[in-house]
């Protein structure tokens, strides 16, 4: 790792430094909970906004990407996540089937933005994310957007990452997806040296949110950075 020193001559990290190792860490934060709750609830939200019809056809074209996905995010097994993109001999993959358009290739364009993220192509994975409409979904739309917020932390786009992921936090306005988007905001955020910006979503958690798992250690939070 490369060092810079201090006027002592003691070596102290450098700013590049910890902002490559948030970059790292964020590649890592994407498949938690935010891909839980859209392999749950997916289905749920594609069946509340697609027609039968369209119903109909995303099964058959996208069951088997979805189930290549689904296996994929239970073994961390890259190849079934290039299956769900890719398809295979019998079956359509998100990227063919993002390109129907409708709710049918916008549910595609999640999953592969996901799957892009999960193979460490983040660029990729932006694209497909930012094209993804949630429309009111309480769950799978603020998902979707603290996992386009993780992916432009793992690309080193350390602002649009923090309006992201308290966008997504705001539009969650639950105990279980806000606070930990407000939390991963504020710890950009500390990397940035933004300890004040920090603060206040830290002590939003501790205002609203109080019976959620971050609320037990938000204090820590809160000390760190007074």
């Amino acid at each position: 790792m490369a060092e810079t020193k201090n006027t002592k001559g003691a070596p102290v990290a450098s700013e590049h430094n910890q902002n490559e190792a948030l970059v790292l860490k964020y590649k890592n934060l994407i498949i938690g909970i935010i891909c839980a709750v859209i392999v749950c609830v997916g289905v749920g939200f594609f069946v509340k906004n697609c027609t039968t019809e369209q119903f109909n056809t995303a099964s058959t074209d996208m069951a088997k990407a979805q189930e290549y996905f689904s296996r994929a995010i239970l073994s961390s097994d890259s190849a079934l996540f290039v299956k769900a993109l890719n398809g295979d001999s019998i079956s359509t993959g998100f990227v063919a089937a993002a390109e129907q358009g409708g709710e049918v290739g916008n549910l595609a364009k999640l999953y592969a933005g996901l799957c892009y993220a999960q193979l460490g192509k983040m660029q990729e994975a932006a694209n497909y994310l930012e094209q993804f409409d949630g429309v009111d979904d309480e769950m799978v739309s603020p998902a979707a957007l603290g996992a386009l917020g993780n992916v432009k932390a793992a690309l080193g786009q350390l602002d649009e990452a923090v309006a992201t992921l308290v966008k997504a936090a705001e539009k969650a306005d639950n105990n279980t997806l806000s606070p930990q988007f407000l939390i991963q905001a504020g710890d950009i955020l500390e990397s940035q040296g933004k300890k004040e910006e920090a603060l206040k979503l830290y002590k939003q958690i501790k205002a609203k949110y109080v019976n959620s798992v971050q609320y037990r250690s938000i204090d820590a939070y809160i000390e760190r950075v007074k």
